[in-house]
């Protein structure tokens, strides 16, 4: 992983996953910047509202009882207060040690600084499969 001194926007992900693993759309929209946006194959969400929302609905349905695994792959700070993490890793469903192959994505992180700390400002993640 390419790094840089620590400044406290690697944590940012991990509060993702603590959301994640509670399967609570709030905390995980608590992530994010009020104008956020998330970018996933097939959907585009621009606010911290419209994420809360679609992240709860998605606990209750398709991610119900799943978790999440990333690891990091670089970060870089653009300035004091803003910071790109590229990470790789995916959705585990109940059962599942590792990412499968066919659940493998690789995301781009852009998170901003501000009073309650790093937040999510963009993110969006790819498939790795061909």
């Amino acid at each position: 992983m390419t790094t840089a001194p620590s400044r406290g926007a690697e944590q940012a992900p991990g509060r993702i996953v603590a959301a994640w693993a509670k399967n609570d759309g709030d905390a995980f929209a608590a992530a994010c910047t009020e104008d956020a946006s998330l970018i996933l194959p097939g959907v585009y969400l621009k606010s911290r509202a419209e994420i809360r929302d679609f992240m709860t609905a998605a606990y209750a349905g398709p991610f119900k009882g799943t978790r999440v695994h990333g690891d990091p792959l670089s970060l870089r700070y653009l300035s004091d207060d803003v910071a790109v993490i590229v990470t790789q890793g995916g959705v585990l469903h109940p059962g599942d040690e590792k990412v499968t192959p066919e659940r493998e994505i690789r995301a781009t992180w852009v998170l901003t600084k501000k009073d309650e700390g790093w937040l999510i400002a963009a993110y969006q993640n790819t498939p790795t499969a061909a």
